[in-house]
């Protein structure tokens, strides 16, 4: 089984996202001797041991006391039995040098899972990954206070580093296997993280001595499904004069805090405020003035062929196509070239769903196929578009899906510019269906500060003169 796996399993065992720290400072302990540090730790797993998810013992707490200190650190981690251990060392080097730190965290010590710096790429997490039962979590916006200074650096793309870092495991094909490490006292930060990584597991230290806030680090990194955050405690359980009763008291908030944010609708309204603030970050949506194929001069833009430089935003707009979709009846998606097509790949794969399209042009030699795709007649498409304007293009496609004797009378889009193209469609026996209208768009933006009135006022009226 995979650590994930086996984090995923105990999280819903234990309906807890609790990972108990084990940091001994020096302080708190009997005496500045790694038997000391051996002793606290073993304490705190004993009392904690059926409510902790995993635990999380920090390296350096061991290292400073020499060889003693290793051997205290590797009793320690034997100690936790079957709890999954996450050795908190933040490594980062070259691939031989990696090979050899993984060797001494997994071999030698008995660790499942490492913190890592991936600074250095791919090369020094990949030895860390060479067993199918280990995982990592990586460096992405860390709770520090200096993290900004170079997390925060802005890139070509416009965009700060962090996120690029939130990519790398999707990038790397590695996020079930690769965590990201982002603190509970950045919640808008871990927001964004949680847009580009729907599926990584999320490290988020700072509750309690840090100052993070419990509801506001779940409501930003709680996956749809429940799962994928862990919020690692240390001295909030080590000071306590109970530490089991200081880690039950825990586990029991966590759990009520994430009761309130599920019932808040994590899943559908945070995916549809993700995704109305994602098409303005992106530049998919933008202002000004600009004209039109058909001419007019219109004070919006919309561009969703951007959609695909932005993969976290590509999937969240799939899984809002997805909800869109849950009520209609269809054996396959078909997406309009040239725009939709990507959309089309991203709701296919999300849905498991086949996918075809009709194509613009049918080429004169090969197989002339009007309609690309695996099919057979009498099934039943459901037609994605972008964004619904006139509706012309959407019947086009929905005739030559016809004549291939396939059934199709949906249309889905992302966005109804409200120009008649819904009424055109209902006139053709089309039903369409939209994520957003311009207007509930505008409404959205307006309520979170991100356009003017004057702005949302000039697009309102541009949208007015479409209809007459």
């Amino acid at each position: 089984m995979s650590f994930f796996d086996r984090i995923a399993q105990r999280a819903t065992a234990l309906d807890s996202m609790l990972c108990v720290g084990l940091d001994p400072h020096l302080e708190q302990l009997s005496e500045p001797t790694a038997a000391a540090a051996q002793a606290f730790c073993e304490r705190i797993i004993e009392a904690t041991k059926d409510l902790a998810v995993a635990f999380k013992p920090n390296a350096a707490f061991f290292e400073q006391f020499g060889g003693e200190g290793l051997v205290a650190l590797k009793a320690v981690i034997a100690a936790c039995g079957e709890v999954p251990v996450l050795l908190d060392v933040k490594r980062g080097d070259i691939f031989s040098t990696a090979k050899a730190y993984a060797h001494s965290a997994y071999e030698d010590l008995g660790a499942d899972g490492v913190t890592l710096n991936a600074y250095m790429g791919l090369d020094a997490v990949q030895p860390f990954l060479e067993g199918a039962d280990k995982g990592a979590f990586i460096l992405c916006r860390t709770s520090n206070p200096s993290g900004g200074e170079v997390q925060e650096l802005t890139l070509a793309s416009g965009e700060p580093l962090y996120v690029q870092m939130a990519r790398l495991p999707a990038q790397w094909g590695m996020a079930d296997r690769v965590g990201l490490v982002v603190g509970a006292t950045v919640p808008a930060e871990m927001a964004r993280v949680r847009e580009e990584a729907l599926d990584c597991w999320i490290l988020a230290p700072g509750i309690g001595a840090q100052g993070g806030d419990l509801k506001a680090a779940i409501k930003a990194g709680l996956r749809g499904d429940g799962l994928g955050l862990l919020l690692p405690i240390s001295r909030g359980i080590s000071k306590a004069s109970d530490p089991r009763v200081a880690a039950a008291e825990l586990v029991e908030q966590m759990r009520i805090a994430k009761d309130e944010v599920m019932a808040e609708g994590l899943r559908r309204g945070g995916l549809r405020d993700r995704v109305a603030k994602g098409l303005l970050d992106a530049g998919c949506v933008r202002f000004g003035e600009f004209t039109l194929k058909s001419g007019l001069l219109s004070p919006i833009y919309l561009d969703l062929r951007r959609l695909v430089g932005f993969p976290g935003l590509l999937r969240d707009v799939a899984a809002l196509y997805a909800e869109v979709m849950e009520s209609l009846d269809y054996d396959l998606v078909a997406p309009l070239p040239y725009a939709a097509m990507p959309i089309g790949s991203a709701v296919s794969l999300l849905t498991d769903v086949p996918m075809i399209y009709p194509r613009k042009e049918v080429k004169k030699y090969g197989t002339k196929a009007l309609v690309e795709g695996v099919f057979e007649a009498g099934r039943t498409a459901v037609v994605l578009d972008d964004l619904a304007t006139t509706g012309g293009s959407k019947i086009e496609g929905l005739e030559k899906l016809h004549a291939v004797d396939l059934k199709a009378k949906d249309v889905v889009v992302l966005i109804d510019r409200e120009s008649g193209a819904k009424e055109l469609m209902a006139e053709h026996g089309i039903d369409m269906h939209s994520a957003f209208t311009m207007t509930e768009l505008l409404d959205r933006w307006l309520a979170s500060g991100d356009i003017t009135a004057e702005m949302s006022d000039k697009v309102r009226a541009f949208i007015a003169s479409t209809r007459s």
